[in-house]
């Protein structure tokens, strides 16, 4: 009997996200920087006859149903698009957050992707595979290969990998969702309309230092609208800022987890226990970033 694959679906985290606009097609143009955490979902493809999915874990009751989680429509995509595609049962550990501005979905679609993938004999480029990831999501062909990279349009321009520096961080989520269009709703761009702002920074290969200070120069546009939609980001900003070690503090994505980003792990450790005795209530995690 074929032996269960598995893989680990990592917290997307958008390090700057900058909203170049809004095109004529109704879609905002996006910039921005996404890292992976060592926290996330686990998935496990046991090979067999049938297409299906579990779901367990600590964040699994607000996974959704069969019929929209985003593992069984990458899965179906792909068996759409490679005929005679051997597939099986999924299952999923949830970890993460969800509607919380991590790509947790994304990911966990994107692992199932590259399980399929992985007992096909399928290297990573395959064109059907890229289409079902695109397909499945704005967020899941970044999440395919889950390393540091520029992420451009609304998500379908990948950059190359970059070589960045292992950030250490600590993730804050108040256990709100956030659901995006109402976080561009409250951004309010018209179609056509730009937004002002600096450029996006380049990134390359970064120092430790340089890299904050180019992460400091950059911004999440998403984060006041977000704050508006959802007053207790704004305090979860508050808290993390104020750790002690925290050089940067800023939201992910659309919300509502928030990062801090703290010169080594014991620093991002103590930070997570302070908030953590804090608001027992909130998802809170010491982690790092590649």
């Amino acid at each position: 009997m074929p032996q269960p694959l598995s893989t680990r679906a990592p917290a997307k985290i958008n390090l700057t996200l900058h909203v170049l606009g809004r095109r004529e097609d109704g879609y905002h143009e996006l910039e921005s920087l996404v890292a992976f955490a060592g926290t996330g979902d686990d998935l496990r493809l046991e090979p067999g006859e049938r297409l299906s999915l579990t779901v367990e874990g600590p964040t699994a009751p607000f996974a959704g149903s069969d019929a929209d989680n985003l593992v069984l429509k990458a899965a179906r995509l792909l068996t759409e698009r490679v005929p005679g595609l051997r597939i099986g049962t999924f299952h999923l550990t949830k970890r993460l957050p969800v509607a919380a501005g991590i790509g947790g979905g994304s990911s966990d679609a994107a692992a199932a992707l590259r399980l399929l993938a992985r007992l096909n004999g399928m290297p990573p480029s395959h064109p059907a595979l890229r289409e079902a990831a695109r397909l499945t999501g704005a967020d899941v062909p970044v999440c395919l290969e889950p390393r540091a990279r520029m992420m451009r349009g609304v998500g379908e321009k990948l950059g190359p990998v970059l070589h960045l520096p292992r950030l250490f961080a600590v993730l804050v989520n108040p256990r709100v969702p956030v659901e995006t269009p109402a976080v561009f709703q409250s951004l309010g761009l018209k179609t056509g309309q730009s937004l002002a702002g600096a450029s996006h920074p380049d990134i390359e290969t970064y120092s430790a230092d340089s890299l904050s200070r180019a992460l400091k120069a950059a911004r999440n546009d998403l984060e006041p609208p977000a704050c508006t939609v959802q007053p207790i980001i704004a305090e979860a900003l508050k808290r993390v800022a104020g750790t002690n070690g925290c050089r940067l503090a800023r939201m992910s994505g659309s919300g509502a987890t928030v990062f801090g980003l703290y010169d080594n792990c014991e620093v991002a450790a103590a930070a997570a226990k302070r908030i953590a005795r804090q608001k027992p209530e909130w998802w809170v995690r010491a982690t790092s970033l590649r």
